[in-house]
């Protein structure tokens, strides 16, 4: 397996829709693949007043668990600092509609951050939202909701590059998650048109707000989508846009840690993903 210095996306046990791994079997999976660096970055909690849309309400961990998933990556790091370099992160949720909320809250927990991800899962549709990445039912009511599959993918896009553009205040992440979340059910819902402008034009935002991208390997282990986020040819787009780049499993169990790197490997050895 090629060296990789940082997994910048990865799940606990505070994840309710995740598995029950310890955090320190997270570490030592890092430990054993050569890592030098990683981010917890667990789903943080909902702005207040949103309603998860999800049936088992478990998108994200719960407010009261802070403090006890923040302590327990302290110790982690106490007791790995000869090993590897631990960093304190969160998945930050942009929600239309929601962002003062978030905004109040990176400013509470912004202090006892080191590094953070700013993704897009939730799409307004009608007088609520939708989870759109929650299975192909929801997806489909999307699709519906939209009138085609193609509005659907532009108000995904728009709503990503609104995420990077939106005034979150001081702590707002600097790392857009998984950029092409929306094609994790293309399989099921092929395209009959191109997407390609759309996702330029997120690299465009990204590149004039100067964040950095998630370049993450969770849609290579999804039946309906097998591709990274976002596709390796516009990885490459963002490498010439002068974008930082970091890899991110977005690891859901400790055996994900890292999972398949091998896939971006070539690319990763010509250009290191700057950070």
């Amino acid at each position: 397996m090629l060296y990789m210095i940082h997994d910048g996306h990865i799940h606990t046990p505070y994840c309710p829709h995740g598995s029950t791994d310890s955090l320190q079997s997270y570490v030592e999976e890092a430990v054993r693949n050569g890592f030098q660096r990683l981010t917890f970055t667990e789903h943080a909690p909902l702005p207040e007043g949103f309603q998860d849309p999800v049936p088992d309400q478990d998108s994200a961990m719960r407010k009261k668990d802070l403090p006890y998933y923040i302590g327990e990556i302290q110790k982690l790091k106490q007791f790995y600092r000869k090993d590897i370099e631990i960093l304190t992160g969160l998945e930050i949720d942009f929600i239309e509609g929601y962002e003062a909320q978030t905004a109040d809250f990176l400013r509470e927990i912004g202090p006892e951050l080191d590094d953070a991800v700013l993704s897009v899962h939730f799409l307004r549709s009608g007088s609520g939202y939708t989870c759109l990445d929650f299975d192909e039912h929801a997806f489909r009511h999307l699709k519906e909701y939209f009138g085609s599959l193609e509005n659907l993918y532009s108000d995904y896009y728009r709503t990503v590059r609104k995420s990077i553009t939106s005034d979150l205040g001081a702590y707002k992440p600097k790392r857009i998650g998984h950029i092409t979340l929306v094609r994790k059910f293309q399989k099921l819902f092929p395209r009959t048109f191109v997407d390609t402008k759309m996702i330029r034009d997120v690299l465009d935002t990204a590149a004039a707000e100067g964040c950095s991208l998630d370049i993450n390997t969770a849609g290579l282990r999804k039946r309906h989508c097998r591709e990274i986020y976002p596709p390796l040819p516009f990885v490459k787009e963002a490498a010439s846009r002068g974008i930082p780049l970091t890899f991110g499993s977005d690891a859901h169990q400790s055996g994900d840690v890292g999972a398949d790197y091998e896939q971006i490997s070539e690319y990763v050895e010509k250009h290191r993903f700057p950070e």
